[in-house]
């Protein structure tokens, strides 16, 4: 299909997902119309608005990249949330262990344990697909709550603030240890490393012989074994760079946004990933659009709550209609519609 037909067919799926929610949001007696101009505004409509978008996009590009390059290879890993908290508690365990560190050697071990402990943990769901068979789509989900728990764990116990006055959170990082803000903007230095691993990843996809091993398996697993392919490497290596990437953002979220280690850190960007991976057909070059669109739409939210009082899920059901009906315009991207005559 043309790209033009691509186009209008993710536009009007999109469309279709608003127009389901202005029609759930006269169902509770609110304004429909002036709920979803209410929504473009509080996300696109301030400098600050378009600020907080683009603070929220950062962990959400990271996230989704890392979701797009496994689904690429048709593995479903549904566990960047956890994965996301592995690379928060690697680079607080880091920030907290070596405090006396400069800047030049706390932020670059910080990201290390970060991408380590995130990729070590994706790692673990596919030897077990390859050794036991186990499907990757349950066991990443479930290491999603195993993940939680233990930063709650963490937070609550061995690392707690004894300063925090009872809550659970750890103590603040060293200045060391935070990643500045550019300018007078509440952007973080972040935007450079996405835009790194934007380009690194699009690169070996398109250019590198794994990223054409990688694609051509995508395709069909059996007769990449038959051609030969290192199928079982190419596993663990998408899910190491998944978990690694996801890991990325989490350490960014914890030292550029919070400056510490806290529960409110978790607020499902690896299941938004999900969502942005789809938007974006798993292109990297279009994730970083599909990040900033499905970020505004976070913030567009937190604006209604506060103006229209709607419930907090709202936005969760936003994002479930957004992936339903884009998923199902696909058909339309692959088959045409016509009378058949006999």
């Amino acid at each position: 299909m043309p790209l033009w037909h691509s186009c209008l067919v993710l536009s009007g799926a999109v469309l279709l997902s608003l127009g389901i929610s202005a029609a759930m949001l006269a169902f509770q007696d609110k304004p429909a119309l002036e709920g979803i101009v209410r929504l473009f505004l509080g996300a696109f409509g301030s400098i600050w608005a378009l600020e907080d978008c683009l603070v929220k996009a950062i962990p959400l590009f990271l996230c989704s990249l890392g979701v797009a390059v496994a689904f690429r290879l048709q593995i479903w890993n549904i566990g960047a949330e956890g994965q996301f908290a592995l690379g928060a508690i690697g680079a607080s365990w880091f920030a907290l262990t070596f405090k006396g560190l400069g800047p030049l050697v706390m932020l670059p071990g910080m990201l290390g344990m970060a991408l380590f402990a995130g990729g070590l943990w994706a790692c673990i769901p596919a030897v077990l697909k390859l050794r036991m068979k186990a499907n990757e789509i349950i066991v990443t989900l479930m290491m999603n709550y195993i993940a939680i728990l233990f930063l709650d764990y963490l937070v609550y116990g061995p690392w707690k603030d004894q300063e925090s006055y009872g809550f659970p959170m750890t103590p603040v990082f060293s200045p060391a240890a935070v990643v500045a803000t550019t300018g007078s903007t509440r952007l973080n230095w972040g935007t450079l490393l996405c835009f790194l691993f934007g380009v690194l990843i699009w690169i070996f996809l398109r250019y590198s012989r794994l990223g054409f091993e990688l694609m051509a398996s995508g395709e069909n697993v059996r007769c990449a074994r038959y051609a030969r392919l290192p199928y079982e490497r190419l596993v663990i290596l998408v899910m190491v760079i998944s978990g690694a990437l996801a890991g990325c953002a989490g350490f960014l979220e914890a030292s550029a946004n919070l400056n510490r280690l806290q529960p409110s850190i978790m607020v499902g960007y690896g299941y938004t990933a999900i969502v942005v991976a789809w938007l974006a057909r798993l292109n990297p070059l279009y994730i970083g659009l599909a990040s900033f669109l499905l970020a505004g739409l976070r913030v567009g939210v937190e604006n209604l709550q506060l103006d229209l009082q709607v419930p907090a899920a709202f936005g969760s059901i936003m994002e479930g209609l957004i992936l339903l009906t884009v998923l199902a315009a696909g058909f339309f991207n692959q088959y045409r519609l016509g009378v058949h005559k006999k």
